[in-house]
């Protein structure tokens, strides 16, 4: 019996470290990222030409960037430990809590990493690699403690956010063509509406971790939903150019540009109601309208 006990408390105690290591990845964030990594991958030109098997690589990019966008989240996490612990929504990932150390968090963190980058560099080429570099100290080392600082930083996370299309293009072109720096800029653009609604949310959370993440200091405001505005009509001319250098359809273009007008008129609501409800449905509609445009690129292309 007590064997039996044993075994069932051992069980449990892994249970929960592939629970805490899932945490410490930000699983959900990390496979988007991934995904829009290997969208950018699958529209690159003659792709079946260039690989064998594109679906084995296909997989082996979603491994590699799964491992450096984990590693970065688990930096973030040793980081932001302290910070972490007093908010609400973060208080329970396994370092702010107490049920993983620093130590054990940088370890898994460099070794995944490395591993990350090598399987990119060794499976495809080293500019994805380096890129690949490039974003997780970007995200860790820049973008991480410049929250604190100032609200500029939202602009700076935006690059190592934007970076998957670029990594996955640059995989399967060997080169950072155009195709690939259209889908940076909607990636890049997608951002800031998407970011400002999560921090408007959490503003309070934010606040007393100290953040600085709204564009305006005073918090929700009129200036910081107008913003949002402006950067949702931005979207609208670069989701057209997909359409004007041959990469993807009228079909496409059609469901970008009906993707676009939506996200536009979301965040006019914001600046109309100024109400948390709004900026709720920004954040739920941002979160289709990524899918929506890459899906509607790729299946132009399939």
């Amino acid at each position: 019996m007590e064997k039996e006990n044993k075994k069932t408390n051992s069980s449990l105690n892994i249970g929960s470290k592939i629970k805490d290591y899932f945490k410490l990845i930000k699983v959900s964030l990390s496979i988007m990222v991934v995904f829009s990594a290997v969208i950018s991958f699958l529209l690159t030109p003659e792709l079946k030409e260039k690989f064998e098997n594109p679906l084995r690589m296909t997989i082996l990019l979603a491994i590699g960037g799964l491992l450096v966008t984990g590693s970065a989240n688990a930096i973030n996490q040793v980081v932001e430990k302290n910070t972490d612990a007093v908010m609400k929504r973060t208080a329970n990932r396994p370092i702010a809590a107490g049920r993983m150390s620093e130590t054990e968090g940088w370890v898994f963190a460099i070794i995944t990493g490395l591993a990350g980058v090598f399987i990119l560099g060794n499976y495809f080429n080293w500019t994805s690699a380096g890129l690949a570099a490039f974003s997780l100290f970007l995200y860790a080392f820049i973008y991480t403690p410049l929250k604190k600082v100032n609200a500029i930083a939202v602009l700076v996370g935006a690059f190592p956010g934007a970076l998957p299309c670029l990594i996955g293009w640059a995989a399967g072109d060997e080169k950072i063509s155009l195709g690939g720096w259209v889908l940076f800029g909607i990636q890049f653009l997608w951002q800031f509406p998407h970011f400002w609604a999560i921090a408007w949310l959490a503003h309070t959370d934010y606040t007393t971790a100290g953040f600085k993440l709204l564009p305006n200091e005073k918090g929700p405001t009129k200036h910081t939903a107008l913003q949002s505005v402006a950067y949702s009509l931005l979207l609208i001319p670069v989701g057209v150019i997909p359409y004007f250098i041959g990469m993807s359809g009228l079909v496409s273009l059609i469901i970008i540009f009906a993707a676009n007008l939506f996200m536009v008129w979301q965040c006019i609501r914001l600046y109309r109601d100024m109400e948390v409800k709004s900026a709720r449905r920004i954040m739920f509609s941002s979160y289709i309208y990524l899918p929506v445009v890459l899906l509607a690129l790729l299946g132009d292309k399939l």
